[in-house]
Order: structure tokens, then C-alpha cells, then sequence
């Protein structure tokens, strides 16, 4: 009897606990299902854009939210392709966008996330496979190679310094205001290790201050228009102390002007800029389109970055780029 008594204990007790786990399975579901699910991505298309696009009262696009959905992420191997302008149809065919040729690829074997070490090297390479380089006068070009080849000690990103204007690219939060626009860039570590940067820009229609009476900045003077449904941002009056793309030595003068274009189209922030530098540059340049995707939670918060501590300058023992 005693023994059946126990029998019915703990079959009571396991039908118990078989009921938690369920309910368990039940919660962490309903959680789940909160959380955006985000497939992974096979292929390296920009994202294309979906919804409507909000305006403000004045009409124009609204681009307010966090823009950290997909899109300009330095790391990754689909994101460097389709910002560097290479598009892959298959493992063997792809072609460039800029110049429309075909170009040697090697195929994607796995669509698992890269750690960072992997991803960083995917990128350093990839950022380098596109043909829309800016094209430097005869006397820079020793420069620049050198500042490439010897990059792990040149560039000014290994001392934590901010990564500039433009090549910090889409801002990861916009708040939109009709005045002025608020554009905030989290500090990021990897490819290039820069601190938090933000800005200010103006949009009532004010004029720039004379060139000679600025003194430089990371940023420089930012002041934005509308010209349709596009964010016009004419920006000078920067130090000389970045380069103006994520890789490739390309330094630039205190003279330098950059105009951003950001153009929003339901869910997706197209971005593209251009610099025009005389004493540097033969002619403007202008980055390949690059595409950002609106975070799908629309209670979406900007998390904090890590603050930029940098400890491997000093222990660097080869040219490798990562």
C-alpha cells in the first residue's frame, strides 16, 4: 500500500512539473513573439523598402526613428557587399555597380553569423572590391597607398578619436524636428573603433559662416535643406585629423566640403555623399548608395555604446588588415 501511495506521489508531482514546463514554454513563446524575428540573410540585395513613408505636419518625409535595423553596419559580409556596390546573383556572377562589370567573387558557404575577427576581415576585403575609389592628384598617390598599406598604425580610429564626417555614414538615431535635425552615431569597435559622435543640423534656412572664420571640427559646419523629398546636408570647416571612407587611406585638407543626401522610402534610409576637396582630390567623389533599415520595433530604443578603450595599437606585429 505504502508503495502504491508513493507511486501516485510522484506520479501527481511529474504531472505537476510536465504542466510548468508547458506553461514555461507557453511564456517564453509569447516573449518571443514580441521580439522582432528577423530571418537570416542569404543574399547581399539592399533591403527593399516596405510601408508607407510618414511625413511631418510641413509635409515633408519624417525620418525620426533608430536606424539600426540592417543596412550600414561595418561588420558583415552581406552588408560590406551591398554598400560597397558588389552584387553577387550566384557564386559565380556578380558585377559591379559603379562601373557595371563583372568582377571575380569567391561563394558564400554559410550563412551563420561571422564573429568578429572573421567579419572584420571579410569586410577589410570587400570594402576593397568595388571601383568607386576617389581619385587623388598625382602627388597624393604614394601617400595614400602607404597610408593604406600601414593602416593598423595610420589610422586616426585606432587612438579612439571620433570617426568624422562623412565617414561615420547613416547616423544610427534621427529625431526630426522642424528647425534642426538631431543625428546620433553610437561609438563602435571593430574595423574602425570610434567614440559616440552627434550633431546639430539646422534646417530654417540659414547660411553657412565664412569658411575662414571657423575653426576646424570632426563634423564641421552642418546646415540642411529640403530639395523635394531628399535631406540636403552641406557641411565644411572640418580638422584634417580623418579619413572620409571607412578604409583606404583617404585623407583629406581642411578645405574639404561634403554634401549627405538622405532620402527615405518607407522602411529603408538611402544615404549617399559627396566630397569635393581641391587640394586633395582631382574631382568630387561620391560614395557608393548605401541603405539602412528602420529598427522594426516601434518602441525601438538607441542602446549606450561601450566607451572606446584602445589596446591593441601598441601590440600590433603584422600589416594584416582586420
Amino acid at each position: 500500500m505504502r508503495f502504491l501511495a508513493y507511486r501516485k506521489i510522484v506520479a501527481a508531482a511529474a504531472a505537476q512539473c510536465l504542466l510548468g514546463a508547458v506553461a514555461l514554454c507557453l511564456v517564453a513563446a509569447a516573449v518571443l513573439a514580441q521580439e522582432p524575428q528577423r530571418a537570416p540573410r542569404t543574399e547581399n540585395a539592399q533591403p527593399k523598402p516596405s510601408g508607407a513613408t510618414p511625413r511631418t505636419a510641413d509635409g515633408h518625409p519624417d525620418l525620426t526613428g533608430v536606424w539600426n535595423g540592417l543596412g550600414d553596419n561595418l561588420n558583415g559580409v552581406p552588408n560590406q557587399l551591398a554598400n560597397n556596390g558588389v552584387i553577387i546573383e550566384s557564386d559565380t556572377s556578380a558585377h559591379d555597380l559603379h562601373g557595371g562589370l563583372p568582377i571575380a567573387v569567391f561563394p558564400r558557404n554559410t550563412n551563420r553569423p561571422l564573429n568578429s575577427e572573421q567579419a572584420e576581415r571579410a569586410a577589410a576585403l570587400l570594402r576593397r572590391s568595388g571601383s568607386n575609389k576617389p581619385i587623388y592628384k598625382p602627388e597624393y598617390w604614394e601617400m595614400v597607398r602607404d597610408l593604406d598599406k600601414n593602416a593598423n598604425e595610420e589610422d586616426p580610429s585606432n587612438n579612439c578619436m571620433p570617426a568624422g564626417i562623412p565617414r561615420a555614414g547613416i547616423p544610427s538615431y534621427i529625431g526630426q524636428h522642424p528647425a534642426y535635425a538631431i543625428f546620433i552615431y553610437p561609438g563602435q569597435g571593430g574595423l574602425i573603433a570610434t567614440q559616440t559622435m552627434y550633431r546639430q543640423i539646422p534646417i530654417d534656412g540659414r547660411q553657412h559662416t565664412p569658411l575662414q572664420d571657423l575653426d576646424g571640427t570632426y563634423t564641421g559646419e552642418s546646415i540642411g535643406h529640403w530639395e523635394g523629398d531628399t535631406l540636403v546636408v552641406d557641411s565644411w570647416g572640418f580638422n584634417a585629423n580623418t579619413w572620409f571612407d571607412q578604409i583606404g587611406g583617404y585623407v583629406h585638407g581642411e578645405n574639404m566640403h561634403v554634401i549627405e543626401r538622405f532620402h527615405r522610402d518607407g522602411n529603408t534610409l538611402a544615404w549617399t555623399a559627396t566630397v569635393e576637396d581641391r587640394d586633395f582630390l582631382l574631382e568630387p567623389w561620391t560614395t557608393t548608395p548605401r541603405v539602412a533599415l528602420l529598427n522594426p520595433r516601434p518602441n525601438a530604443m538607441l542602446p549606450e555604446s561601450q566607451p572606446c578603450s584602445e589596446r591593441d595599437l601598441a601590440h600590433i606585429v603584422t600589416k594584416e588588415h582586420h
